[in-house]
């Protein structure tokens, strides 16, 4: 019974190396294709494919279990697997704030970290918030042209009162010589 099996594997196996749509389906049925019908190791079925031996195994076991490639269900790889609000909460929750810059005010990076850490219920880093105005097409439009400490007005008299610099001498000193 269990080569009745491994038989109609192969065959859907085959049937799939043929209509494969991506690469990832196309691993899939190798790795049941190569070892029952050309006798090949997992290690050579996963060099054949470029993949590891372990996950040869995994591709061809999955194979098995589900009777097809798998595709359709699965979802892929990336996202925002760790978000703390969608992009729809995100933008309702900047809403007030955008509008506040509009008017000519200041969009402050602390306001919003305090104000996330109040909608989320717990500390969130700064750079959390500094992510989410970039997500939003939000930068840092003009930086700082002063320290915000400074006096201009002493930093003008300075200037004022202030000596001009030397002349630079115009005898030439000796340089360090090579030793031969």
């Amino acid at each position: 019974m269990g080569r009745k099996a491994k038989r109609d594997i192969l065959e859907s196996a085959k049937v799939y190396l043929s209509k494969a749509k991506t690469a990832e389906a196309l691993r899939q049925a190798q790795a049941v294709v190569f070892p029952l019908e050309y006798g090949m190791t997992m290690e050579q079925t996963a060099a054949a494919i470029g993949v590891s031996p372990g996950w040869a195994c995994q591709l061809r076991n999955r194979f098995m279990k589900e009777g097809s490639v798998s595709e359709a269900g699965k979802p892929l790889r990336g996202g925002r697997r760790r978000e703390n609000m969608s992009i729809e909460e995100e933008r309702a929750f900047l809403l007030p704030f955008f509008e506040r810059a509009k008017t000519g005010g200041f969009l402050v990076v602390n306001d919003i970290k305090e104000a996330m850490d109040i909608r989320l219920g717990r500390h969130v880093a700064l750079a959390s918030a500094y992510n989410l105005l970039h997500r939003h097409g939000w930068r840092k439009l003009a930086p700082d042209k002063r320290h915000p400490q400074s006096d201009i007005e002493i930093q003008e008299a300075w200037e004022k009162n202030s000596q001009t610099p030397l002349p630079k001498s115009t005898k030439r000193g000796r340089g360090k010589r090579r030793s031969d």
